[in-house]
């Protein structure tokens, strides 16, 4: 690929027909003009260097039903994982209230479950949930598992923003991850989620012993739905014992870049999220993923049930790079 054919591939509209070939032969572009592509559609699509500061808890950790391969709360494994039953209330308002407070202004609330309860006080919980973040000023989003219509339905109207359903891989590759659920299944949820008029967060994950051709794979569905996620984690795999992942192989960093850069390019407008696995980022390659597209990342000494940077450290990082936190 020329420069000026680079320069002309910034200027797109928005495409939602890539194929893997043409994913691919933008993932192994020479790093420089790679670096060059992504970071030149992000400055026309998200210009001021700015930077959204989020936070995740776990209000209700461990006894999933589900074998996802990476996750140490599925009941499928024996991890040193600790469940939690759920939280309540007031404890999840404490929460949101620290994240607002280091500056966060999204707050984001996970449970381990296969599917949440269609009704009960545990479903009244969530909903109330919902309402009291949402009432703080955050912008709120959710992980439960998958939905029915009137979950979703119910979700939106007591003020969730955002859901996050994961696609994690290629379909191909997706059945040697989970086989307690499918990859429609999942689809099924992104569009409920969409049809009730939340906003779609859906990601993946990379360093789970895939091939390259699954991370293309993953890209080529996310830029099939449409519209695309607004929101898009980027996870690197955290290996915990226990798990049947825990003895896979690292990628190399640029590896991390080279998947935000060509997830920047196929969807310009979705806001990449640095999510999983910052603990072993360099500052040098966390400086490279926001310069080719990531515009997120996630405060707090934990995500979920696995580490993550101090809220010190970040603050530190986000000063040395001069991004501009969002308010």
């Amino acid at each position: 690929m020329t420069f000026n054919e680079l320069l002309e591939r910034i200027q797109l509209p928005i495409r939602y027909n890539f194929t893997r070939n043409e994913i691919s032969e933008i993932y192994n572009l020479p790093l420089p003009s790679l670096v060059f592509l992504a970071s030149g559609i992000h400055q026309q699509r998200h210009p001021g260097n700015n930077v959204q500061l989020s936070s995740l808890l776990s209000i209700k950790t461990g006894g999933c039903k589900e074998n996802c391969a990476y996750c140490p709360q599925s009941a499928h494994y024996q991890t040193q994982l600790e469940g939690q039953g759920m939280l309540d209330e007031n404890e999840i308002l404490v929460q949101a209230r620290k994240a607002q407070a280091m500056g966060a202004t999204r707050f984001c609330m996970g449970a381990a479950w296969t599917s949440p309860p269609q009704s009960g006080p545990m479903y009244d919980l969530l909903l109330n949930a919902a309402r009291n973040v949402k009432a703080l000023g955050l912008e709120v989003c959710m992980t439960l598992g998958m939905l029915t219509q009137n979950q979703a339905d119910d979700l939106k109207e007591a003020g969730v923003s955002y859901y996050n359903h994961n696609l994690d891989t290629s379909p191909e590759y997706y059945k040697s991850i989970v086989t307690t659920r499918t990859y429609d299944d999942r689809l099924q949820t992104l569009a409920r989620v969409r049809k009730a008029g939340m906003s779609v967060c859906c990601g993946g994950i990379v360093g789970m012993g895939e091939k390259t051709e699954d991370r293309f794979g993953l890209l080529e569905q996310l830029n099939h739905l449409q519209p695309h996620p607004e929101s898009v984690p980027v996870n690197m795999l955290v290996k915990v014992e226990g798990t049947p992942l825990s003895q896979s192989e690292n990628i190399h960093p640029i590896e991390l870049v080279r998947m935000i850069a060509t997830t920047r390019v196929v969807l310009p407008e979705s806001k990449i999220r640095l999510s999983a696995g910052r603990l072993e980022m360099s500052e040098e390659t966390q400086a490279l993923c926001f310069i080719v597209g990531a515009a997120s990342l996630f405060l707090g000494e934990k995500l979920l049930t696995t580490g993550n940077p101090s809220g010190d450290a970040d603050k530190a990082l986000i000063q040395k790079l001069g991004l501009t936190p969002e308010q």
